[in-house]
């Protein structure tokens, strides 16, 4: 069901209906090729724990865009073959709001180094997956590698 509130116009003091839609998002696996592995930050901000590196759609941007551009961001890494893999829409998936992620995969290209929101970075692989994931990116994970068998 679609949530909506009314705010009053600071200029003609009317109202203004203002519709709570999901934030659309997307996260990347990253996959190291030489050391077979995929890219996860360690999150600078809350909450603190590993994530697949993504974050907020800019307005005027594709989903493919902002995949590139949070990746470089992030973790310093340019991208080739990039593809959807699945999109995730619990409204639980983010405690912080409700988010709609595209997922995407890619190869990585360059030195991984950790920028912006991430304090850390590490190329794990399915058997070494750290122990605190944040948000719903276990599931992801699984589902990646679920897809690779």
């Amino acid at each position: 069901m679609a949530t909506k509130k009314k705010i009053v116009c600071p200029l003609c003091r009317g109202d203004i209906e203002v519709w709570a839609n999901p934030l659309p998002t997307v996260d990347i696996i990253i996959e190291m090729s030489e050391e077979k592995g995929i890219i996860l930050i360690h999150r600078r901000n809350e909450p603190r724990a590993w994530a697949l590196p993504g974050g907020f759609v800019d307005y005027g941007e594709t989903v493919e865009q902002a995949a590139a551009r949070e990746a470089l961001e992030e973790t310093g890494l340019s991208l080739r073959e990039l593809r959807q893999f699945h999109a995730y829409s619990d409204p639980k998936r983010d405690a912080r709001a409700h988010t709609i992620s595209v997922v995407f995969t890619a190869v990585g290209a360059g030195l991984p180094a950790a920028a912006d929101d991430a304090d850390g970075i590490g190329i794990f692989n399915e058997s070494s997956l750290p122990a605190d994931i944040a948000f719903d990116h276990r599931q992801i994970l699984a589902d990646y590698f679920a897809s690779r068998r």
